[in-house]
């Protein structure tokens, strides 16, 4: 499991891939779909922690 300190404000894909326990693709088609917010750094795809607690909170709205 890769720990992410908490001063960090972008994660990497793999990163998110352990904390949403999803795959490679999944994360990728949550992010081509809009659902997971994300930006590009040179070649590099970035997800900003705070786009991935929206998506957690979307989840949990979604089940309610």
């Amino acid at each position: 499991m890769t720990v992410v300190p908490l001063n960090r404000r972008l994660l990497t894909v793999p990163e998110v891939m352990s904390a949403l326990a999803l795959g490679r693709g999944k994360v990728y088609e949550l992010i081509r779909s809009g659902r997971l917010e994300s930006v590009k750094i040179g070649r590099d795809r970035r997800i900003p922690v705070d786009a991935v607690e929206a998506f957690i909170t979307d989840l949990r709205e979604d089940a309610a």
